[in-house]
């Protein structure tokens, strides 16, 4: 019984720096002061976790809701919005304050619903750990929650069990770790406990290391615990997960700078406004009686609401409403292009993306190992179809043929299919159709698919040949067998009858490496299914074969085959590889999603460029790269090898001319996405593992897959995929370029509008000395301009175009150069129409003041409503995009032009709205001056567009 002094227990702490998968298992055991036969002692596991802690990963404190509210409300466009909101309820605008204070709380709610979520990733990642572990302590085989793990602790691992800690194997016997979740290896590891590795090898190739979280699906270990809770390599991750701060989206950034400039230079010219009204009607009734008469206190006080409520309609309280709704429809969208939104404004980032870092498995391939190719008798077929599905094909020189005629091919599928321990199912859709689930490994479920396009079904070939035995597949070996009973042999150089009777045979199937299975072979079958004697001539025939298929990146095993008249008492591998015939070879791959290639091209039309980063081996990864087109000329495919030896100097010039990253660890995808952001770029990683997890939250946009994704890959990701797919991935982006142009669209109008509004108001104040506008016309204005219109914007479907642009700069603010001068020519527009409405009101009344100011209210409401419709496109001419064809603009206008009309023509809100009924002879002057503001933004269109980069036909 292992009995350690107190004192060894210091050499027991986890240490990073120790590379266990380099020692022998001797060395770990005597490093780790631990018995393979009795373990530890219960008291040596109290001191130990007393030393180190326990096996579980650590969270950091979450902040409270106080917390995140107060987050949510300190912004300075916020506390703009509160202070604009106060000051209407004093003056009594509960209309205005309410509706200020309902957008405040409905930000704040969802921003503290956005932030929680956000914490969500480590509890999922915490579900990975296993709840026990079958472990050898006092020398008894025990169960003990796995939390209780502590470094030197012997655990025994079976099929089925997830690994509970970082695990030093000592012993493996045919076990195979489903490790995808962790190092992106599509295939499960086999693993061998022999084996030292060198130190700095990738975490995908230790294959004589079992990491917490992963799943063992095959066989069973034994092993030492080397690394518990923070210090494994989920602990890393986890670790990584919570240093990385959630950074604000280039939209957040451009809003709040925005949001400040119009809120400071608001209050300023309102500020301005009051003073020279003030000075003015100090000029006018001297500066005593303006605050001791009943007359100059009104005038005052009717100056100050005219400040405050300019004050309420420029500052853009309608702009976090309309991102908002813009974003909440944008993500209805998203979910129909099969893409879910975790985050609001992530929307928008997605279309200011510049870089795509995709994972290869499932996203740019199917996720599904096929068959499509063949080799037999020295003739090649290719396999149509992909993926599950067994429908597809087999062709010779590209022209389709019947297996019939070639029986030794059909042999090839048979012995395929009977050395075999994978499961094809179907599974009934809610549509009615069919799908087909793989249960097992995917290389051999794909034999199963091709075999079933031949029309051999696995089921019938298992009745027709029960298996007796089996040798299951070693990684030492590299070659599986199994044993069949049979009535009649399949070839005719042994006959089945002895003595005039039947008798039993046996068929011996073999499956595995090329090079392997080949040396075992004395004979080969033809294509007619004739048996010959191999000669150097045909084995390397069959080996120049196996090079040309795994030059196109594909998987190749060996298929031969032996009968046997009777079966040895002992079945083993020397017993069974007698006199083998090679039969031929099957190379399958992932296949490249067939609308990956398009969607790419798509992207990098749009200026978008894909790197792949995956856990496989770079020739498949390179090959598939090539296929769809994402592996460029001139470009590189670099391992994380070459990555270990790069500073982050030499990285931030490689990332510009690598297109593949493989065998890459969660470390190397974080310095891939630092490296990108680094150079400016806007990144959207995806991926669907733990592995994954801390780069998707790292990236600008993560993105998680919502079929082969993990939990903790979802909660920590911005957007999830629910079909898995990179194409899906694209329209999203482009779904996001429209969403942020149409804040743009808003944004545009807004500012336009309030700046008018400003200018009317300071020079009408400057050059008579009183307002155009009434303070209740001004928030009247307010409500119904910034209002419904303005969320009309948010639905428009984007310019043609869209796609063929690339994607704007990360500093480029939301009103660029060009938008300026639309602003700035909006403003003079409205501006000369409005004060030319109101003088010439004046002057045909002179006594009635209100008459004027409702012929200014008229003209500055209608043109802005009319405005609304030119800013549906920031540079397509309105005739181009069909002036009526968004039919909640045509709503909304006419809505908003119902309510302008009404203060106008309703006799018991004359009084109330300080207005007056035109008449005919007054529209006419009105009708061609609140058109002039709609003609000036067309004519800006068609002067701008010679300068745009786009050519609108």
């Amino acid at each position: 019984m292992n009995r350690e002094p107190k004192d060894k227990v210091q050499n027991v702490v986890p240490d990073m720096q120790i590379s266990w998968h380099a020692l022998s298992a001797e060395q770990v055991v005597q490093q780790l002061h631990t018995h393979l036969q009795e373990g530890l002692s219960s008291a040596e596991v109290k001191r130990r976790q007393e030393k180190v802690g326990l096996n579980q990963l650590a969270e950091k404190p979450r902040p409270t809701f106080l917390q995140l509210l107060l987050d949510q409300l300190k912004g300075f466009v916020v506390i703009l919005l509160i202070v604009a909101g106060l000051i209407s309820g004093i003056l009594g605008e509960w209309v205005d304050a309410g509706a200020i204070f309902a957008i405040v709380v409905l930000n704040a709610v969802l921003g503290v619903v956005q932030e929680s979520r956000a914490e969500e990733a480590l509890a999922a990642l915490k579900k990975l750990a296993a709840p026990e572990a079958q472990v050898i302590r006092d020398g008894v085989r025990t169960n003990v929650p796995a939390r209780e793990l502590v470094p030197g602790d012997v655990v025994l691992l079976e099929a089925g069990n997830y690994v509970p800690a970082d695990v030093r194997l000592v012993e493996a016997v045919n076990m195979r770790v489903e490790e995808a979740a962790l190092t992106g290896e599509s295939v499960p590891v086999q693993k061998n406990a022999a084996l030292s590795l060198e130190q700095e090898i990738p975490l995908g190739d230790r294959k004589n290391t079992a990491f917490m979280g992963t799943l063992v699906n095959y066989g069973r270990g034994k092993g030492v615990v080397v690394s518990t809770g923070m210090f494994t390599q989920l602990g890393m991750i986890a670790n990584m997960l919570q240093s990385v701060d959630n950074e604000e989206t280039p939209l957040q950034k451009r809003l709040d700078s925005l949001g400040k400039l119009l809120g400071i230079g608001a209050l300023i010219v309102c500020g301005l406004v009051f003073a020279v009204a003030l000075f003015q009607a100090a000029n006018s009734m001297g500066f005593n009686s303006l605050f001791t008469t009943e007359t100059g206190l009104e005038s005052l006080v009717d100056m100050f609401m005219v400040a405050v409520s300019l004050a309420i309609a420029a500052v853009p309280e309608g702009l976090a409403a309309v991102v908002t709704i813009s974003l909440a429809l944008g993500m209805r969208e998203m979910v129909r292009r099969h893409a879910l939104i975790r985050r609001l404004a992530s929307v928008e980032t997605l279309g200011s993306a510049t870089v795509i870092c995709s994972d290869k498995t499932g996203t740019l391939t199917q996720n599904e190992m096929t068959v499509t190719r063949m080799w037999v008798g020295g003739k090649f077929f290719e396999v149509t179809g992909s993926g599950y599905d067994p429908t597809g094909e087999f062709l010779v020189d590209g022209k389709k043929v019947d297996l019939a005629q070639y029986p030794g091919a059909a042999t090839a599928l048979w012995v395929g299919v009977l050395n075999n321990d994978a499961h094809l199912t179907q599974v009934p859709n809610d549509e009615g159709s069919t799908s087909y689930r793989l249960v097992g490994d995917p290389t051999e479920g794909s034999i199963l698919v091709a075999a079933a396009k031949a029309g051999a079904l696995a089921t019938d070939l298992n009745e027709a040949y029960p298996r007796t035995n089996e040798v299951p597949f070693d990684s030492t070996l590299k070659r599986m067998i199994t044993v069949h009973a049979i009535q009649e042999p399949r070839t005719q150089d042994v006959s089945p009858l002895a003595n005039g009777q039947n008798r039993e045979w046996y068929a011996v199937a073999v499956k595995g490496a090329p090079d392997v299975v080949l040396k075992l072979c004395t004979r080969y079958q033809t294509l007619d299914d004739q048996v010959q004697m191999l000669d150097n001539a045909r084995q390397a025939e069959i080996m120049a074969a196996n090079d040309a298929m795994t030059k196109n990146a594909l998987r190749v095993l060996g298929l031969a085959y032996r009968l046997v008249p009777a079966l040895p008492e002992e079945i083993n591998n020397q017993n069974m590889e007698q006199e083998l015939v090679f039969v031929g070879l099957v190379g399958m791959i992932d296949p490249a999603r067939m609308e990956v290639k398009p969607a790419l091209e798509h992207a990098r039309g749009a200026g978008i460029r894909t790197i792949m980063i995956t856990g496989d081996y770079p020739n498949t990864a390179a090959a598939i790269a090539a296929n769809i087109g994402l592996l460029r000329p001139g470009h590189h495919v670099l391992n994380g090898h070459d990555l270990d030896g790069m500073d982050e100097v030499r990285l931030r010039c490689e990332v510009k001319i690598t297109d593949v990253f493989a065998r890459v660890s969660p470390e190397h995808k974080m310095r891939i996405v630092d490296a990108l952001k680094a150079d400016g770029e806007v990144v959207a990683m995806t991926g669907d593992g733990v592995n994954d997890a801390p780069a998707i939250k790292r990236a600008d946009i993560g993105v998680a897959m919502g079929i082969t994704g993990t939990d903790v890959a979802k909660e920590t990701a911005d957007m999830v995929l629910t079909d898995d797919n990179y194409a899906s991935i694209v329209s999203a982006i482009e779904q996001g370029r429209v969403i942020y142009s149409n804040i743009r669209k808003f944004v545009y109008y807004l500012i336009s509008c309030n700046m008018a509004e400003i200018m009317i108001i300071f020079l009408g104040t400057l050059i008579t000395g009183a307002s155009p506008l009434a303070a209740i016309q001004l928030l009247w204005l307010n409500l119904v301009t910034d209002g419904a219109p303005a969320l009309a914007l948010a639905t428009e479907k984007g310019d043609p175009d869209i796609m063929n642009q690339p994607p704007r700069p990360t500093n480029e603010p939301i009103i660029n150069k060009s938008m300026w001068v639309g602003i700035v020519v909006q403003t003079v527009a409205i501006t000369a129409a409005t004060l030319t409405a109101y003088f010439i009101g004046l002057n045909s009344s002179p006594t009635h003041v209100e008459f004027a100011e409702t012929m200014a209210f008229a003209t500055l409401s209608i043109s802005e409503l009319f405005r609304a419709f030119t800013a549906r496109s920031e540079f397509y001419p309105l005739l181009k995009i069909g002036a009526f064809t968004n039919k909640w603009m045509n709503y909304a206008v006419l809505v908003s032009l119902a309510m302008v009309l009404l203060v106008i023509y309703v006799p018991f809100l004359n009084p109330i709205f300080k207005t007056q009924p035109l008449g005919w002879e007054q529209w006419v002057i009105v009708i061609p001056l609140l058109l002039m503001p709609s003609v000036a933004a067309e004519v800006t269109k068609a002067i701008q567009i010679g300068r745009h980069r786009v050519k609108v036909d």
